[in-house]
């Protein structure tokens, strides 16, 4: 135990004071501590003043320990959003906000940020992850865990490792090579380790070239040993499988109480199968990660109360601005007030816009801002019309809470009741919402036969309308009291987040007088659930899209926009697009968007088109309308700061942190399916992202890097140092002025380049970038920090080549009007770091 404890970078004393706690504990009690003790905490042990330890999702919004719109979260835009300001000070400032709305929360743990690579389009869960580029997600990732350690609360960069994709997450075997695993995906997690020392790292559910992550010897080289990493291995939920996994650096297995560690890793201590040596490692880090967060007394917290506050929905607004990347302007914006008297709205997500994607990181924030909201404050509700355009949604969508009465209080709301097999009530509570996850809290799903959810609808049209709900199992749709529909929803494929959170639906046509109240009862039997999510449920109960006319819709839009100054678009995707769970089939856009699109530019010249996906969709009409904002998951202020920029109150700050293809034909790395036996190859090695789109020579949509602002720029000069040392940071400073009439950002990226190299590189690789504001006819100087060990590649260590490098210097993978050479010193090899 000594060995392996005194390497722990703690202060002296307090080592010393936690392998004295340590030795108070009998080895039940140390293996006790080791799982979870439910679906989100840690066991307490009174015996030596611990306390439990509260985890929560949340890499754009902490959910806290239930999911409950009765206890809201703030709803920050996706990661994809916040990498598009390629503004570490942004991810900072995300990460101390939702530190200061853990500890409201009473969480002590947040688990993100998600930092796998956008390896291929088709990755499911991208909007929740930074870039395909590793020194750019190395970079936002350590600044948001610097921010959210800050203010005194644990962050749990993840999935560690090769967790690019959600198809058979849980049994797919990644194939990857030392290079890019080194080079790529290991590179992005480094910074968050080594710099911002993250106090926990979560393992993934895939294995990695043969060996599943949580029993992988990738968690100790070179997590630990290399990286110097002194915190908690916490598995992602059920990860762990086996009992010979506490013999790996895995420390924490979630969730509990039940897993497979417990007695059964009691007997395998006693028997000698596990050192116990192994076990005491693992109690000391989860001791010390407890000091940390302040559950653990006698030992001062990192921060008793947050250091760090700001008002996060003003945060919010100024995040989704600063990441929403305006990719085409002819001139149209910002609107001119003279210029956009009347304004036509179209589109499904204009009027309900995804704020966020699907899945375990979901938040239930207290207020959404739409784009049609922002766009009638902005602009005046008497100027703006509205057209849904096309029907995205795929599914059952909640009912609204104004038409909604709680038929026991007579408020807005649902009456939820959990009886028993005799139909006694054991449990019951009043809902503000008809989308409801049990993921942990009170009620007795396990210990209950049957749900029953009962509620007095109004609706505000006539005309027919499809009830329904969404949810695993078997259930019973009653309205004024008349069994209207009874079925058996089966779960889709294998996958039990996909299936918890975006199951199958049942409906049925229900006629309908706009302020006539129906009397919904919908019943769910619950007696048979089993497995690992026996005691969670999640249901949607509501009504299904009516796309029973889709032409009339796209004329009404095209008439709308004919009429208009100006036609605003919003286009998007849906929760069966983009979640957790699985990964995506096509990037074009869901239903008939694209169609309305084309037809809406040709009846209106002036026609801005906003794109509300959390990563790469197909924009076939790119070259028809005006402008295009990818506005992304933009939190729950996107409707404000899409205003903002439409209007000219702030500049769209963001630039493209993931290549956006023109077809999908043209993806150089794509494959997201793994092979019939179970492996998923990452073949293309080296080279993803725009590595993959230079090397194939094949010209994107959008490039990587590239964005457009308000104003105009010239980058004027650089000034760098001519030769550098194996391991040294070479400085640039580079000169740019602001040529426009107003205050504008730019991103100043360098890439190296290695002609005639002896090893496989890419044409280019991003090395720095950094982003800049300035004033009309203000000169900027930019200092920027190139690491040589980005110069490196792998060979058993970090290999250094002697030699001239060239450094491009602008504001794309493809706009590089400055370069320097950089001679690196002939020195062969550098140990591994």
């Amino acid at each position: 135990m000594e060995t392996l404890i005194t390497d722990l970078n703690t202060d002296q004393s307090t080592d010393a004071r936690l392998k004295s706690l340590l030795a108070e504990l009998t080895l039940e009690e140390k293996v006790r501590l080791l799982t979870g003790r439910d679906f989100w905490t840690t066991w307490p042990l009174e015996k030596i003043g611990l306390r439990r330890m509260l985890f929560s999702d949340g890499p754009t919004g902490v959910r806290g320990e239930v999911w409950d719109e009765r206890e809201p979260s703030m709803n920050f835009p996706s990661a994809a959003a916040i990498s598009s300001s390629w503004d570490p000070a942004i991810a900072d400032r995300l990460g101390a906000a939702s530190a200061v709305e853990a500890r409201r929360k009473g969480v002590d743990v947040v688990l993100g940020p998600t930092i796998n690579l956008h390896r291929s389009p088709l990755g499911g869960r991208h909007f929740e992850a930074f870039s395909e580029d590793p020194v750019l997600t190395a970079e936002l990732a350590a600044a948001y865990v610097t921010g959210v350690q800050r203010n005194g609360v644990g962050a749990t960069p993840k999935h560690y490792i090769a967790n690019d994709s959600e198809t058979d997450r849980f049994t797919v075997d990644v194939k990857v090579a030392d290079r890019p695993l080194r080079e790529l995906y290991l590179l992005a997690f480094e910074k968050a380790i080594v710099e911002s020392k993250a106090w926990l790292v979560m393992s993934a559910y895939n294995s990695i070239n043969g060996t599943t992550a949580t029993e992988n010897e990738l968690l100790e080289t070179p997590l630990n040993s290399e990286w110097g990493f002194d915190g908690v291995v916490i598995s992602d939920w059920t990860a762990v499988r086996s009992v010979e996994s506490a013999s790996a650096s895995q420390d924490l297995a979630m969730p509990g109480p039940d897993g497979p560690w417990g007695e059964a890793l009691v007997v395998a201590v006693k028997s000698g199968q596990v050192a116990e040596a192994a076990i005491d490692r693992k109690v000391f880090r989860i001791l010390q990660l407890a000091a940390r967060v302040g559950a653990l007394e006698g030992f001062e917290a990192v921060a008793a109360e947050p250091v760090d506050r700001e008002d996060p929905i003003a945060f919010a607004r100024e995040a989704s601005a600063a990441g929403t990347v305006m990719v085409k302007n002819d001139g149209v914006l910002p609107l001119a007030p003279a210029a956009a008297r009347t304004v036509a709205v179209i589109g499904h997500n204009a009027r309900y816009a995804r704020t966020q994607g699907g899945g375990s990181a979901t938040v239930v924030p207290e207020k959404i801002v739409t784009p049609l909201d922002g766009i009638r404050d902005a602009f005046g509700a008497d100027n703006v019309s509205y057209s849904v355009g096309a029907v995205v949604q795929e599914g059952i969508a909640e009912l609204p809470l104004e038409q909604l009465t709680n038929p026991t209080t007579g408020t807005p709301g649902v009456r939820v009741r959990f009886l028993d097999s005799n139909g006694n009530e054991l449990f019951a509570e009043d809902r503000r919402s008809t989308a409801l996850v049990w993921f942990g809290g009170d009620a007795p799903i396990s210990a209950s036969s049957l749900v029953q959810f009962h509620t007095i609808y109004t609706p505000d049209e006539t005309g027919p309308v499809r009830l329904g709900f969404s949810t695993v199992g078997h259930g019973r749709i009653f309205v004024d009291g008349v069994l209207a529909r009874e079925a058996t929803i089966e779960a889709t494929g294998t996958d039990l987040g996909a299936a918890f959170l975006a199951p199958p639906s049942a409906s049925v046509e229900v006629q309908a007088t706009a302020g006539v109240p129906l009397e919904v009862r919908i019943e769910l039997d619950t007696h048979d659930r089993e497995g690992a999510l026996s005691n969670a449920l999640a249901i949607t109960i509501g009504v299904e899209a009516d796309d029973a006319d889709p032409d009339s819709l796209i004329r009404d839009a095209v008439e709308a926009a004919r009429a208009a100054d100006v036609a605003v678009v919003v286009v998007g995707t849906n929760s069966r697009v983009e979640s957790e769970g699985y990964d995506r089939t096509s990037l074009e856009l869901p239903g008939l968007q694209d169609r309305l699109v084309h037809a809406v530019a040709a009846a209106n010249p002036r026609t801005i088109v906003v794109v509300n996906s959390g990563s790469p969709v197909l924009l076939p009409w790119r070259n028809e309308v005006a402008a295009i904002l990818i506005g992304y998951f933009g939190g729950q202020e996107f409707g404000h700061a899409l205003t903002d920029i439409l209007t000219g109150a702030t500049e769209p700050g963001g630039r493209l942190p993931t290549t956006w293809p023109a077809t999908q034909e043209d993806v150089p790395v794509i494959n997201v399916t793994p092979a019939p036996d179970g492996t998923l190859t990452y073949d293309e090695g080296i080279h993803i992202g725009y590595r993959a789109w230079l090397k194939a020579g094949t010209e994107p949509a959008y490039e990587f890097g590239y964005g457009l602002g308000y104003t105009t720029w010239t980058l004027d000069g650089v000034d760098a140092p001519v030769t550098a040392a194996p391991g040294a940071v070479v400085p640039l400073t580079v000169t740019l002025a602001n040529t426009g009439t107003r205050l504008g950002k730019n991103v100043v990226q360098i890439y190296a380049e290695k002609p005639g190299s002896a090893v496989d590189r890419p044409i280019r690789w991003l090395v720095a970038s950094i982003p800049v504001w300035a004033g009309p006819g203000e000169t900027a100087t930019a200092i920027l920090n190139v690491p040589t060990r980005l110069l490196a590649y792998w060979d058993n260590g970090w290999t250094y080549e002697p030699g001239d490098y060239t450094l491009r210097i602008g504001t794309s993978v493809t706009e590089l009007p400055l370069e320097t050479v950089l001679t690196l010193t002939d020195v062969s090899e550098e140990g591994a770091a």
